[in-house]
């Protein structure tokens, strides 16, 4: 598995976490190290097609295999939201922090703070349409703790722990992280292709 592939991303925190979730087994480059800048709308409504439309993208501008992920946080008090708009969640010129300040102020006071992460990857190989979800169940706390992290981390906490995503190492993090059960499904997808 030498060859690097495609992450359609220019995120650098994802890249980072699918790169230690996968370790140096697969060596991934994002769009800006394989020479690509564009910016690829996320026009949909739901994770499976915006991840779907990124990957679709890259694979018809390159012709090689790639794979691109969608995010979001769903908050059952919320019906669901901010989910697929988890980014953009506070408006288009958005922050974590208003992001975060958001969710917290619509919900309130609400004793129902069941929240999961969900992460959907779309893969293209050999021109062929594969996706792998991973979810991570947990809690959304009333104030922002730690300084790790990215995205709403600081007010996450997953089933089993007591401490938020942004108070945790990278290592720590990738023993619950939704990004990292889709990214081992993917890496144990193409190790069957590869071997």
């Amino acid at each position: 598995m030498s060859a690097p592939i495609i992450f359609a991303t220019n995120n650098l925190h994802k890249i980072g976490e699918i790169r230690a979730a996968i370790g140096p087994s697969l060596p991934i480059v994002g769009l800006r190290e394989a020479g690509i800048d564009i910016d690829i709308p996320e026009p949909h409504d739901t994770l499976e097609a915006n991840a779907r439309e990124k990957s679709t993208v890259i694979h018809h501008l390159t012709g090689l295999s790639c794979f691109s992920e969608d995010s979001g946080l769903e908050v059952a008090a919320l019906g669901g939201q901010p989910g697929v708009r988890s980014a953009r969640y506070a408006g288009g010129n958005r922050s974590d922090g208003d992001n975060i300040a958001l969710l917290l102020q619509n919900l309130g006071d609400n004793p129902d703070r069941r929240a999961r992460f969900r992460t959907v990857i779309s893969l293209i190989w050999n021109d062929d349409l594969h996706e792998f979800e991973g979810v991570c169940e947990g809690r959304i706390v009333a104030t922002p703790v730690g300084q790790g992290g990215f995205g709403y981390d600081p007010v996450f906490v997953p089933e089993g722990e007591t401490r938020t995503f942004a108070q945790m190492s990278m290592e720590e993090k990738n023993r619950f992280s939704h990004r990292r059960k889709a990214a081992d499904q993917l890496l144990g997808f193409l190790r069957r292709q590869i071997k």
